[in-house]
């Protein structure tokens, strides 16, 4: 255990809070028994489609109709794919179409509102760390210091071999460094990534208890995924864990593509302590295509419907 607290403040000898301290910064919410808290939270490396659209509203209603809270955060953690100016645009065309959040983030050169935030992703490096910071104390997260060129030659082993693709058991070559060899690389220069240290089974299964689709039944999570990046920013993964849980947030609501997340998602909430909001996976917008029962997903690329652009183009008012 004091080699897992060496090893915490020698990846972290800047941060000197504690989970606790945020925690009491970010106190439970007083609202009515039953109330929910929802969040609508788009990454600025795109523009608002009408799915978003629909998802935010269903966000506020479910909120609005129980007494409780709907807020707007942005996870910008991802620099190298956000569009310019993105943000705003996302900000700027919720309110067009009348979809308000009780609190959130704002354009830029406005005020947040709410006593949660920030509620930018890329504002909350510390209290990831933070929490980052404590997972390492408890062994249960690791420095990996694996080249591209490695991964690369870890992923061609797994195809040899036939096995699960990804960092995982055997092929997770940095999960058992000494603290010694981890300061020799931190001395040497190396850059590297935080790891989840997984203590998942594949043999075992977990129930993720969906609000719309009942049970469903996956295996346990075995990655020892990446939760923040050799720049010291989370994953969204990591981040939006860390973020539901401060910010008081009840109910996800979300694309039924994130399903498959579930196993990772319910992980890494044990793993930090944190109580796990409820989830509800919604199905995506359909199109009928080339006859009455046939269906498919909107396409970014094939459908101009999928954009909102196309809805003011063709003059639908924001209510239609």
């Amino acid at each position: 255990m004091d080699q897992n607290k060496n090893l915490a403040e020698l990846l972290f000898p800047h941060i000197d809070k504690t989970p606790e301290y945020y925690e009491a910064l970010y106190p439970q919410r007083q609202l009515p028994e039953g109330a929910r808290v929802t969040r609508f939270a788009p990454s600025p490396t795109g523009y608002l489609h009408i799915g978003g659209l629909f998802g935010a509203l269903v966000d506020v209603l479910t909120a609005r109709s129980t007494g409780g809270v709907a807020y707007l955060r942005i996870e910008d953690t991802d620099k190298k794919r956000e569009i310019e100016h993105g943000a705003d645009e996302i900000i700027t065309s919720l309110a067009q179409y009348g979809v308000c959040f009780d609190e959130g983030a704002a354009a830029d050169g406005e005020a947040e509102k709410g006593s949660y935030g920030p509620y930018r992703q890329s504002m909350r490096k510390e209290i990831y760390q933070t929490f980052a910071k404590d997972l390492v104390k408890r062994g249960l997260a690791y420095p990996c210091f694996c080249s591209a060129e490695e991964l690369d030659e870890i992923r061609k082993a797994q195809e040899a071999e036939k096995a699960d693709m990804g960092y995982y058991g055997s092929y997770a070559k940095c999960r058992n460094l000494s603290i010694e060899e981890i300061e020799a690389n931190i001395k040497a220069g190396k850059e590297y990534v935080l790891r989840l240290r997984s203590d998942g089974n594949a043999e075992n299964k977990i129930t993720c208890r969906d609000l719309i689709r009942g049970n469903i039944e996956m295996p346990e999570n075995i990655m020892d995924v990446v939760l923040l990046k050799s720049d010291g920013i989370p994953t969204y993964h990591f981040a939006h864990v860390v973020d539901d849980f401060l910010m008081g947030t009840t109910h996800v609501i979300r694309g039924d593509e994130w399903i498959s997340s579930y196993p990772l998602h319910e992980q890494l909430f044990r793993a930090s302590g944190l109580k796990m909001p409820k989830y509800a996976h919604i199905a995506p917008i359909m199109k009928l295509d080339g006859g009455e029962n046939k269906k498919r997903k909107l396409s970014k690329r094939k459908d101009p419907e999928q954009s909102l652009d196309y809805y003011r183009q063709e003059g639908y008012p924001p209510l239609a």
